[in-house]
């Protein structure tokens, strides 16, 4: 039965009514209440009624870590619309089939990016919104909405884009009870209250920021305090200046802080909490950050896009295990399994199978995506890991082709697409090396063609490699072009021809 306190942004409005001079977002010396919050949702749904977005619209959000962002969100579930957020870094050929995919009605964007959007939306008839610092003020002439539209616990909140293997992105659906319950985990895992404040640095487009840090400080009337670009030494300023207590991050931003020469100048002692996810948090990081800032506990945890996406984590209660991701949290079953989904005993590595609240509805409009992946009511994660005695999982490797730098899924298929379109290339294979800074580093393991221009000397080779860098630069997103690239006379294949990736090796960091 639809009802007002399944959609999301029902949260927004209670707390509003319980907390309303509390600080709900922070930009440096821009802050908004959740008074003013609620209000400004209220008036982004009667902007979007003016444009005729009706229930079950698909809205998206092309928008860094600014307020804007936050009451744009909760304006769109407020009418009952659906959220597609989008990282602002994509290309137009990027954002195009985004938007195509999703069928999205309208995209609002922050100005910096506005060009790329302009350029995919306006050959689909999507109509584009740009945002810039003076939107609250001249949103305040649309219509009020105060009502929420009634939803199901299954209604679709947010469709999160996350790449498959095939390069092609997929969108998962996840519902409002999906949303509204991870939000409660969250705040459960990290005792988050309405003293707290939240640290902000992971995008608000990605589902982790989402979930840990914007839904959970809304549920419970804690502030959001924004960093738009994560920078190590204004991070911890902001945890100084504003006395943040919980933060949540990916691996790189802790290694980044520990490299910082201005944490040993920075009052950091409200900090009492930290969680980990995105990649693999290194064990000799975890003991360097338990020496260098014990106050601020690091709790490592997993999840993906399409598990909203907190389903495991080390609990405090519980306790934790350096170098595994935890147990599973209230509500979520997980197990490994072999190839066949048979359960493997503790000890043994297999795949991450998952059900429970978490797990998305669907792919958006790709039911042949959703029948591989959720086959028999448990999501398979294309992880391989294994469950001790106590029943702490540790992630082991990923079953798909997948590599992860700084927090963010990167699929090689993508990205070799674009190189093998480089009139040089003859063929390609993108791969992760080891990196101390990103986890990952992507690197291009590129044969050339035999008349391309330079292949036959050193010099030419190293002007070919930073013109395919720069060439890919300018068609991917910042975070998915390779930084270096190494050729090779031919690609190692297997008997049916398949480039075999394991076969491959790179130069390790230097």
């Amino acid at each position: 039965m639809p009802s007002v306190e399944a959609n999301l942004a029902n949260n927004l409005a209670r707390t509003a009514a319980t907390y309303p001079t509390n600080t709900a977002v922070k930009l440096d010396d821009a802050e908004i209440d959740f008074r003013t919050l609620n209000g400004l949702g209220m008036k982004v749904a009667g902007l979007l009624s003016e444009r005729s977005v009706a229930d079950g619209d698909r809205i998206a959000l092309v928008m860094p870590n600014v307020p804007h962002t936050v009451a744009l969100y909760y304006g769109i579930l407020r009418l009952g619309a659906i959220v597609v957020p989008m990282n602002p870094l994509l290309k137009a050929r990027e954002v195009a089939f985004h938007l195509e995919d999703s069928g999205a009605e309208l995209v609002f964007v922050w100005e910096a990016f506005a060009d790329e959007v302009k350029k995919a939306a306006e050959p689909l008839g999507v109509d584009v919104v740009v945002v810039g610092p003076d939107f609250i003020t001249s949103v305040s002439s649309a219509p009020t909405i105060e009502t929420i539209t009634s939803k199901d616990d299954d209604d679709v909140a947010v469709v999160l884009y996350t790449s498959g293997t095939t390069g092609r992105p997929k969108g998962a659906s996840l519902t409002h009870a999906n949303m509204r319950k991870n939000a409660e985990v969250s705040v459960n895992l990290m005792g988050t209250s309405s003293d707290d404040v939240i640290f902000g640095g992971l995008p608000l487009f990605h589902v982790f920021g989402q979930t840990c840090c914007m839904n959970a400080g809304i549920l419970m009337g804690a502030m959001l305090t924004l960093l738009p670009r994560f920078d190590p030494e204004k991070a911890l300023h902001i945890v100084e200046r504003d006395k943040v207590t919980v933060f949540a991050g990916v691996p790189t931003m802790y290694v980044a802080m520990l490299r910082c020469p201005e944490r040993k100048n920075v009052d950091v002692s409200s900090w009492r909490l930290s969680a980990s996810g995105g990649s693999a948090l290194p064990v000799e990081v975890l003991s360097a950050w338990d020496e260098e800032f014990p106050n601020a506990t690091i709790i490592e945890g997993y999840g993906l896009s399409e598990t909203s996406p907190v389903v495991c984590f080390n609990q405090l209660d519980v306790g934790r295990k350096p170098g595994s991701i935890g147990t599973p949290v209230t509500g979520i079953d997980m197990k490994i399994v072999d190839p066949v989904g048979e359960e493997l005993p503790a000890g043994e590595v297999g795949e991450i199978v998952i059900r429970g609240h978490a797990v998305m509805k669907e792919y958006w409009g790709n039911p042949k995506a959703t029948a591989e992946a959720i086959p028999d009511g448990w999501f398979r994660t294309g992880d391989l890991a294994r469950v001790d005695e106590d029943g702490f999982f540790f992630i082991v490797d990923r079953k798909k082709d997948m590599i992860v730098r700084g927090g963010y899924n990167v699929y090689p298929r993508e990205v070799e697409e674009v190189l093998y379109s480089h009139p040089a290339v003859n063929e390609a294979a993108v791969v992760g090396r080891p990196d101390s800074l990103h986890g990952e580093e992507i690197v291009a393991v590129v044969s050339l063609r035999e008349d391309a221009e330079g292949a036959g000397d050193e010099d030419g080779r190293q002007k070919l490699a930073a013109e395919l860098i720069e060439f890919a630069k300018e068609r991917l997103a910042a975070y998915k072009y390779p930084r270096e690239v190494e050729f090779i006379g031919e690609l190692p294949k297997g008997p049916t021809g398949k480039i075999l990736k394991r076969s491959i090796t790179v130069e390790p960091e230097k």
